[in-house]
Parts: C-alpha cells; structure tokens; sequence
C-alpha cells in the first residue's frame, strides 16, 4: 500500500470504504484464525501452542494479501506463497536431518533469503527471510518432530493467502460496486 499524507480531512466516501476494508479484513482474518486453529487442528494436531501459532500465522498471511486492488491482492499473494515455498524448501531439507541449531539460523536465513530475491524480488527475500526465522525457532522451542513446521508453516500461509484473496475479491468485486455512491453535500 502507499502511504501518503493527507492534507485535507477523509471524504465520507473515504472514511466509509476505509471501514469496509477494516471490517472485510476483520472478519476475513477471523475466519482464518478459525480455520486453522478448529478445522485444521482436528485433521492433524500437534499441540495447542502449535495450533494458535499456526491461527497467527495464517492470519498474518491474510493481513499480508489484502490490498488496494484485487490485481495487487494477487501479486501479494503469489509473492507470499513463492517466497514461503522457498523457505519451506531449505527448512524441510535442514530439519529432516538436523535439529535446530544456532549456526542454522543465519545459513538457512541467508539461502532463502538470496534464493527468494533471484527468482523473486527485494520482498519476496524478506518474506522468505521472515518465514525462515519462524519455523526455526518454533523448531527450537518443539524439537520433537520439527521436519513438520514447514509443512504446517506452508499450510497455514496457504489458508491465509487463499481466504485473504477470496475476502479481497469480496470487498473489490462484490461488496465496493454494489455500494451506491455517497451524497456529497
């Protein structure tokens, strides 16, 4: 999103789509939070801690695709999903035959982060980056089974993008055109 100063007071049009995104965006990242931490949890249940910090998760993964534009929704989305399959990639493959380690941190951090920035760009590098950092350290605090963070990391990354493009369609496609305009007075 841009970020701009205003010099003049927000328009009734402006202050009334800026709480239907605010309220589209609630309720969208409710729904995933709920989907993560209720359904997904039935289908694989690792622990409590686990599950609401894949709810987090999937909901920064919401908050990250909901823009201006549905086309920019799009990009973010895609954008999300390259630079977390990156990350997924060189975690999976660290964590299948290691545990955590303090020396990992900045190699597996530094891979995905040059790998995501080659096939991507400046964000998608600090996306990756981002990601790496969770999933290892959530590997540290729960070393038992840790090869599974970037699978349910993964997972939790493609709810919230999924749910956050379906809630920017939404809001653009179906919500903002049949809004009729406001009166100006």
């Amino acid at each position: 999103m841009e970020t701009m100063i205003r010099l003049r007071p927000p328009s009734r049009d402006d202050v009334r789509t800026a709480v239907t995104d605010a309220v589209v965006l609630g309720i969208a990242c409710l729904a995933t939070y709920l989907l993560v931490t209720e359904v997904l949890s039935r289908i694989y249940f690792v622990s409590t801690a686990d599950d609401l910090l894949g709810g987090m998760w999937a909901v920064i993964a919401t908050v990250f695709v909901m823009r201006d534009s549905y086309d920019q929704s799009l990009s973010a989305a895609v954008s999300r999903m390259a630079a977390t399959a990156v990350s997924f990639v060189y975690c999976l493959l660290y964590l299948s035959f290691l545990p955590f380690h303090t020396w990992a941190l900045p190699t597996v951090i530094a891979l995905s982060a040059l790998t995501a920035r080659l096939i991507g760009g400046p964000g998608d590098s600090l996306t990756a980056a981002i990601t790496s950092t969770v999933v290892l350290v959530v590997a540290a605090v729960s070393p038992h089974d840790a090869w599974l963070q970037p699978i349910l990391r993964f997972a939790d990354t493609a709810i919230g993008v999924l749910v956050g493009v379906g809630a920017a369609w939404v809001d653009l496609r179906v919500i903002r055109p049949a809004r009729p305009p406001a009166v100006r007075r």
